[in-house]
């Protein structure tokens, strides 16, 4: 095919699409099912009905190919375990019972039954859960959520493409199953899942499908040899098949390296390829691998994981060089659109100069429309919105809003005396444990209380003007009193205020921030029905006034306590909101960082003890190539000193990670030389503290011992037993006792229950320990 008739070919696609609904529909949903309001059928009912939402708004928006089967009531991994038969043995009696209730027990648990382990998709803030497999797994092929989503698809009149997780990443992503011995590679059961992927593709076919997409992320990471063979025996196999729709191979959120060549040369007949950010190096990567002639190449040119408008003449020069390439060029966003919210037009509180810089779901899909349109039919064709595009984006460039001349001086000014500690660990320990006086194995959680809907309510009563300030911060005085006092009663070493006022861990900073906007519908899914609001980064960083320090102060007065002060770390305000794409991240990671130093500096002088700043995004912000770590973690790590380091010996500096990979990071985890750092580990079964053990860690650590995702409320004797698991790493002097992560989306009677099983597993084992008391 020339180069010309590529060009008439190109149409528009898209990988995936945002699941909620416009008013979150889906999470009413399903949190009404699991709490008996919302039958089965009602729910089934209202989820068919967001499918055809989506496929229509994207057939109306010219998307020739709309994607199936990535819609979940939960997760699209745990879709394909189900479709691969992957079921955990503890629960399959619940899958048999029915099967919706036994999806649910995978994901959430139930109180017999502890659920899959749950950690980052990549480098997002997307929560997957992670396949438990072992030697003896049976897979079984259960392709009746695809085959039903494209047949309704197809009902509607349009075009449609399977898209199913591959079967190389969905093995790289497993885990061995609990007890399975130690040495384990899930890898080794790729012949064993490729027939069920056959039938699956076999089942896809017969329904009517044209062809299927095979999303094999994982390959843009470094893979061994071994690794890379795999991959090519995967699609030799696959492509090999008489039985089976065309195969469209996607890959996306780095560049594929030294897997381009082999899925260049499979026996498949597309490839789908990210040229955004890092992965625009796919451009000259598949040149060199000698392009895909003959084959279809869906051009990811359209950024699917932030929210800044798309530069079409770039994008439209990449396109045109792509021509040469491949037999067809067909363009995408990067990525799936559920990364990012769904329409930027339901915005009606943003400023309209910075709203013109705005691309959402809806407005990612125009511009991908668009480009395929001058890329079909010539730049001409779309000339009024070339030219609207250069205006828009010459607007951002030149507008005041994006820089501040003070905040660029202070951060220019910073030394590396500025990012360190006054005193090393050891004496700064000492210090600490004569000034705050607590017992070994002291208890604490990790920040948020239940977010109740009498305070839901009463912020949107604020917000309305149907609440005044004075019955508001009432009200709020009210439910920290109630939080302390449960606190103190259930034996609780150091407290928390429970963060009634607060809407989101990163959004309630970025409100108080200059550079910062919110969004008022911009919801994007973190896991299950647990949707956030990314704030938007549009300008340079700075603290007008305290953020925390009246609610802390009134804490402390009425707790007899030490009360932790709680921020937001530096890397996770940037890794939880849509940054800014015009200075590298380091600059901007330095700018939040000196507004949260003065912060900190506030909260010390307040007479706060205790300080934590979180940063659970710090691993999942990694860099997915081993080449960009250094880089990364030189700057994450330096923000998180920068924050914390001005503050004296005695007092305590805490920080939080949850639900990532933390072996890859363990250097930089002892770079930020926090006092304490609290983890995520009952899922992991505290994993964690065996690898900060064999790592040399020498600070204290609280490896969680409960599962704040699950509704199961763990026992004491459980909770007990994972200590005793933490103990076999960690000294007790330096073991904490702590949940896995803030408890904002539980319920008061499991939190009640759950705390004072943690509480009385903390004095069982504290009782066992030389030393201890009970």
């Amino acid at each position: 095919m020339t180069s010309k008739s590529a060009a008439a070919a190109a149409q528009a696609t898209v990988h995936g699409y945002p699941r909620q609904g416009q008013g979150r529909e889906l999470k009413k949903a399903i949190e009404g099912y699991w709490k008996g309001r919302v039958t089965a059928e009602a729910l089934q009912e209202t989820a068919a009905a967001l499918r055809r939402t989506n496929w229509q708004q994207l057939a109306e928006a010219g998307v020739h190919e709309v994607p199936t089967g990535d819609f979940s009531f939960y997760d699209h991994v745990l879709d394909t375990s189900v479709m691969v038969g992957a079921i955990p043995g503890r629960h399959r009696a619940a899958v048999e019972a029915g099967a919706l209730d036994g999806y649910f027990a995978m994901a959430r648990g139930t109180q017999e039954v502890a659920p899959l382990e749950m950690t980052k998709w990549f480098d997002t803030n997307y929560h997957y859960l992670v396949p438990e497999l072992g030697p003896d797994t049976v897979f079984s092929a259960d392709s009746g959520k695809q085959v039903a989503e494209l047949k309704e698809a197809l009902a509607l009149g349009l075009t449609a493409r399977p898209v199913l997780v591959g079967p190389v990443t969905y093995l790289l992503l497993a885990k061995p199953a609990p007890g399975v011995a130690a040495g384990f590679e899930p890898l080794t059961l790729l012949d064993r899942l490729l027939p069920v992927y056959a039938e699956v593709l076999a089942d896809l076919r017969a329904a009517g499908a044209a062809w299927v997409q095979l999303d094999e992320p994982a390959l843009v990471q470094d893979r061994s040899p071994a690794e890379l063979n795999a991959a090519a025996r995967a699609y030799r196999e696959l492509g090999g098949l008489t039985d089976r729709p065309r195969l469209l191979v996607a890959s996306y959120f780095d560049r594929l390296g030294e897997a381009l060549p082999v899925l260049a040369k499979a026996p498949v007949e597309g490839l789908a390829l990210d040229f955004t950010g890092p992965a625009a190096a796919n451009l000259g990567d598949l040149a060199a691998a000698g392009g895909l002639p003959g084959k279809r190449l869906v051009a990811g040119v359209v950024d699917g994981r932030n929210v800044w408008i798309n530069d079409f003449e770039k994008s439209l020069s990449v396109l045109g060089t792509l021509l040469g390439l491949a037999g067809r060029v067909d363009v995408a966003p990067s990525c799936s659109l559920l990364h990012v919210p769904l329409d930027a037009a339901a915005e009606r509180d943003i400023d309209p100069q910075i709203a013109r810089w705005l691309a959402f779901a809806r407005q990612k899909t125009a511009e991908v429309v668009t480009l395929a349109r001058g890329l079909a039919e010539g730049p001409d064709t779309v000339a009024a919105a070339l030219a609207a595009n250069r205006a828009d984006l010459a607007s951002r460039a030149g507008s005041a809003i994006t820089r501040d001349p003070a905040v660029r001086a202070r951060a220019a000014a910073v030394t590396e005396a500025d990012c360190r500690r006054s005193q090393p660990y050891e004496q700064r320990a000492a210090a600490q444990r004569a000034h705050l006086g607590l017992p070994l194995l002291p208890v604490t959680t990790i920040g948020s209380f239940p977010q109740t809907t009498e305070l839901r309510t009463a912020r949107a009563d604020l917000r309305s003007g149907r609440m005044d300030e004075e019955a508001y911060e009432e009200r709020i005085k009210a439910e920290i009193r109630e939080v302390l006092a449960f606190q103190e009663k259930a034996g609780i070493d150091v407290l928390v205020h429970g963060e009634p006022e607060r809407n989101d861990m990163v959004q309630y900073f970025a409100e108080q921030l200059t550079g910062y906007l919110a969004t008022q519908h911009g919801w994007v899914q973190s896991y299950g029905t647990r949707y956030v609001r990314p704030p938007i980064l549009a300008g340079d960083i700075s603290r007008p006034e305290p953020m925390t320090v009246r609610w802390t102060r009134y804490a402390q007065s009425v707790a007899g306590k030490p009360v932790k002060g709680m921020l937001t770390g530096p890397v996770t305000m940037l890794a939880w909101s849509f940054v800014r794409d015009d200075q590298p991240l380091g600059e901007t990671a330095r700018q939040v960082a000196l507004a949260l130093r003065d912060e900190v500096a506030d909260l010390e002088a307040a007479g706060t003890s205790v300080i934590q700043v979180d940063e659970p995004a710090l691993r999942e912000t990694l860099p997915l190539r081993a080449a960009g770590h250094a880089a990364y973690l030189a700057w994450a790590t330096e923000a998180f000193r920068l924050t914390t380091a001005g503050v004296r010996p005695d007092t305590q500096i805490h920080t939080h990670m949850c639900y990532a990979e933390f072996g890859d990071i363990l250097r930089a985890i002892d770079d930020l030389d926090a006092d304490v750092i609290s983890l995520e580990a009952a899922r992991s079964h505290m994993q964690v503290a065996a690898e900060l053990a064999t790592a040399g860690y020498p600070r204290e650590v609280g490896p969680g011992v409960y599962d704040i995702h699950s509704p199961r409320v763990p026992g004491a004797d459980e909770a007990a037993a994972l200590l005793r698991k933490g103990l076999e790493a960690i000294p007790g002097e330096r073991l904490w006792v702590n949940p896995d992560c803030g408890l904002k989306t539980r319920g008061w009677p499991e939190v009640r229950a759950s705390l004072e099983n943690l509480v009385a597993a903390a004095r069982q084992v504290r009782a066992e320990l030389p030393g201890g008391a009970a």
